[in-house]
């Protein structure tokens, strides 16, 4: 049940992985994710360790010094802390995007988060991972049989024209390229932050 459950999971993220690659945003990015959120936490309670485990060893330097700074302005001017703040912010996820390798494009509201990272961060703050394998299990089916399906479906009617085999084509190679992102996933058995 284990190997399964982590079979799934694996399916699971590989598909995501795959479709969502170039168009995906990742949740550090967002205030209601886990960088901001200890960002908060940090200058409620005057911790800067809460932050620097989202950045490098020489990254530290830079975001002590401004979550310093911005400590400081949390009981002053209203307006220009949340300013600096947010500066802080900004800066805090923009060395984390960079350890990942990948861009900052700025912060994004609450609520953009994907449901699916919402659900593993569910997960794991509950500590109870059988929710989202089952949910994941149910969603792995869907889409597999539906990609499935319409691949079949096109296969019985891909010589009758050109058009319908360009259709045949585009639905094999969406097909054929899910379940080969399936296949190396379980065979890394790991997958990259940055193309989160």
């Amino acid at each position: 049940m284990l190997l399964k459950s982590k079979f799934t999971a694996l399916l699971f993220l590989a598909s995501f992985m795959f479709v969502f690659t170039n168009s995906a945003s990742a949740h550090c990015d967002s205030y209601d994710g886990p960088v901001i959120k200890d960002a908060e936490k940090a200058l409620e309670t005057n911790n800067v360790n809460l932050v620097l485990k989202w950045v490098t060893k020489e990254q530290e330097k830079e975001i002590t010094t401004l979550f310093q700074k911005t400590y400081e302005l949390r009981n002053g001017d209203k307006g220009v802390y949340e300013i600096v703040e947010k500066h802080f912010f900004e800066t805090l996820v923009r060395l984390h995007r960079e350890t990942e390798g990948a861009p900052y494009t700025g912060l994004k509201p609450a609520g953009t988060t994907k449901l699916i990272i919402q659900m593993t961060d569910i997960a794991l703050k509950e500590n109870n991972v059988e929710d989202l394998l089952l949910k994941l299990n149910n969603h792995i089916d869907k889409v597999v049989r539906e990609k499935y399906q319409k691949v079949s479906e096109l296969n019985r009617i891909k010589d009758d024209s050109v058009e319908k085999g360009r259709e045949f084509v585009a639905a094999y190679v969406d097909y054929t390229h899910t379940v080969e992102a399936i296949h190396d996933i379980i065979e890394h058995d790991s997958v990259s932050h940055a193309g989160h």
